[in-house]
């Protein structure tokens, strides 16, 4: 790492040591089995160990690095099985619970989705590509947390963490972030109109756009290691 980050001992200094190693994995700043060394990072960022310690530690449960016994991490390579595995269970967890949110008041849902867009469009504007990936992740956040299903939010949010990774990458690619905002105005069309078959196969659409991104930028990163 060549970019040095200077951060002052505030409250929040596990969050942005968190946020900018996060950026630079996503980014690809950080390559897919490239190792993380605690020491190095902190020496290069300008902090105590412990703040790394536990931004590593969050990234693991994230999916984005994993452990190695007596060595420290890893970043973890993105795999097309994950990917597609990641797409097949979000349609059927997504469905669901835009039915449940839907049963357990629809025009709250309706708003809150509706807010996320505005900020969306506002962000994309703007050129800023980091919150359009946080913006997308609360899309669909927010409607596992109004489905009032504890479990199902729980699963999404796990699933949202898998994916992190793949949604990024996928959303600084060519035109794709404007695909995923038109996608998300298709899910909030489709739950206006209220028709379970129109919301499925727009849910379905949308994320198939995911998976697609996905297997883009993995082949890309093949072609890339042959040259």
């Amino acid at each position: 790492m060549k970019n040095k980050l200077v951060i002052e001992a505030t409250p929040t200094i596990r969050r942005k040591v968190h946020r900018y190693l996060r950026e630079r994995i996503l980014s690809g700043q950080v390559n897919p089995n490239e190792r993380l060394v605690e020491t190095r990072i902190a020496q290069e960022i300008g902090t105590s160990r412990t703040p790394v310690r536990e931004a590593l530690h969050s990234l693991e449960m994230e999916g984005l690095i994993e452990s190695i016994p007596r060595v420290g991490y890893k970043v973890k390579p993105i795999s097309g099985d994950e990917a597609a595995e990641i797409y097949e269970i979000r349609c059927l967890i997504e469905v669901l619970a835009i039915r449940w949110a839907m049963e357990r008041g629809k025009e709250k849902l309706l708003k809150a989705l509706r807010a996320n867009i505005d900020l969306a469009q506002e962000r994309l504007a703007a050129g800023d590509l980091g919150a359009m990936v946080d913006l997308d992740a609360q899309f669909h956040e927010t409607i596992a947390r109004l489905s009032g299903g504890k479990r199902l939010l729980e699963l999404a949010q796990t699933l949202s963490r898998h994916a992190l990774r793949y949604r990024l990458q996928g959303l600084y690619g060519p035109g794709s972030a404007e695909r995923a905002l038109r996608g998300h105005k298709g899910i909030l069309a489709a739950i206006e109109g209220g028709d379970d078959a129109d919301i499925k196969a727009t849910v379905v659409s949308h994320l198939a756009q995911f998976k697609e991104d996905a297997y883009r930028d993995i082949a890309e990163k093949q072609r890339e290691k042959k040259r």
